[in-house]
């Protein structure tokens, strides 16, 4: 034990000898800087690969930031767009509202009849009962038997009026019908609704009448329920059946009847008010 420990110490002797002597001779002599130089590069392998891990962390730790990032990112951008959609599509909604209300202004400038301005809130899912909703009532003036146009021609009119709301029945209805008569030749007739938003039908006309394909229809005024001369429709088809009677005859509506949602509420001169119910069968 006591020779081991003494061979210990002569060994650390030794060692302390021989880095004096190297320190000393490193300090006045420059033979060693090429050892030096030379012992650093084989030692350069042993300094990257004690450094590759935390160089390996770092940048772990930059991509996963990188792609937290990326993720933050991508998502704000993506509700950025959305947004932005949402602002392209009001203003198209928009600018489309303001070219229709502006069609109504010029058509309601062409009448004498007073008008008033109206926008559709709901409709009647029943595809053969063209109902729709209105958002005025009775405290704007509005009466049960009242037409409603749009910028193009009839519509509909008033068949149910409340405080606030009224009920309209449009012309396709299965239930409505109008008294028209051609422009073209004054031959008058009553136009049934069919269900159909671009169809109607000329009832009860002789195969002797005379309506031609492209003719314009206009309302007649009988029956004192729409004013006369405003547009209606235009003749779809002329048809003359065999052994029938009457002729077959479709018209298309000019008004814009599934598009658009304002409307005017035509004021007759003199108020028919059929009753004070308020409330109107055609």
């Amino acid at each position: 034990m006591f020779s081991r420990r003494r061979s210990l110490a002569t060994q650390f002797l030794l060692l302390t000898l021989l880095s004096l002597i190297l320190m000393v001779a490193d300090h006045n002599f420059s033979y060693l800087n090429h050892v030096k130089v030379w012992l650093s590069v084989a030692a350069t392998p042993i300094y990257w690969l004690a450094d590759a891990p935390f160089r390996i962390s770092g940048l772990a730790s930059k991509a996963v930031a990188s792609h937290s990032q990326l993720v933050e990112d991508n998502a704000r951008l993506k509700a950025r767009n959305l947004i932005l959609e949402h602002k392209v599509q009001k203003m198209a909604s928009m600018t489309a509202q303001n070219i229709r209300l502006k069609e109504l202004l010029n058509s309601s400038e062409l009448v004498d009849e007073e008008v008033v301005i109206a926008e559709i809130i709901s409709a009647n899912p029943d595809p053969f009962s063209h109902i729709v909703m209105l958002n005025k009532g009775s405290v704007d003036g509005v009466f049960p038997g009242q037409a409603i146009v749009d910028a193009h021609g009839v519509m509909g009119q008033v068949i149910k009026v409340t405080l606030v709301a009224s009920k309209v029945m449009l012309i396709t209805d299965t239930s409505s019908r109008v008294p028209i008569q051609s422009n073209r030749t004054a031959y008058r007739a009553i136009a049934a609704g069919t269900g159909n938003s671009d169809q109607l039908e000329l009832l009860h006309v002789p195969k002797t009448a005379d309506f031609k394909e492209g003719d314009l229809l206009t309302s007649s005024g009988l029956g004192q329920r729409y004013p006369a001369g405003y547009p209606f429709g235009t003749v779809k088809s002329v048809k003359h059946e065999p052994g029938q009677l009457f002729a077959t005859i479709f018209v298309q509506p000019v008004a814009e009847m599934n598009r658009g949602r304002l409307v005017l509420l035509v004021f007759r001169k003199e108020k028919d008010v059929v009753n004070d119910s308020k409330e109107f069968v055609p």
